[in-house]
Parts: structure tokens; sequence; C-alpha cells
């Protein structure tokens, strides 16, 4: 693993951390705020709220250990985590929103 791209990476997850704060702080407003939501989908988007971002952070530290630890170039996939997680969270935030 490059150090380089190991920065890079870091600093690219923690800017969709922030971003995804932003992100599910407005979309599930707007959501509520159209329709009336079940007790576990407001649920759902207030977890995510907290979810989403810290998967960005988790997902960099682990990224950093395995830099550490001298891992396999394999370990760039842990950056793919949170960017998951986010589609999954935008494909539910479009169908609660029909």
């Amino acid at each position: 693993m490059s150090l380089g791209w190991v920065i890079a990476g870091t600093v690219g997850e923690l800017a969709l951390g922030g971003f995804l704060v932003m992100f599910v702080i407005f979309s599930a407003a707007g959501i509520a705020n159209n329709r009336t939501l079940e007790p576990y989908q407001n649920g759902i988007l207030n977890f995510s709220i907290f979810a989403l971002p810290a998967s960005c952070f988790i997902s960099a530290g682990i990224v950093l250990y395995l830099f550490h630890i001298d891992a396999s170039v394999s370990s760039y996939w842990w950056y793919a985590v949170p960017v998951t997680a986010a589609a999954l969270y935008l494909i539910y935030a479009v169908h609660l929103n029909r």
C-alpha cells in the first residue's frame, strides 16, 4: 500500500463523512416534512444520521491500521463500504419519498 494513496483515500473518506451528515439530515428532514412516517422508518432515518458518517471514519481507521501492519493492496476495498452504505440509504430515501 502506498502512503500517498492511503492519505488521499483517508482525506476523501473524511470529506465524504462530512457530506453524508449534511445529505442525510436534509434528505431525512425533507422526507419527514412531506409525509407521515412509521416509527421504524423514522428510526432508520435517525440512525442513518449517525451510522453513515461513522462508517466513513471507521473505514478510514481500518485502512490506516492495515497500512500500519503492511497489509495487501486489497485493503483499499474498505473505502467502498461507506460508499455502498450511502447508495443503500439513497435507494431507501427515494423509495420513501414516493
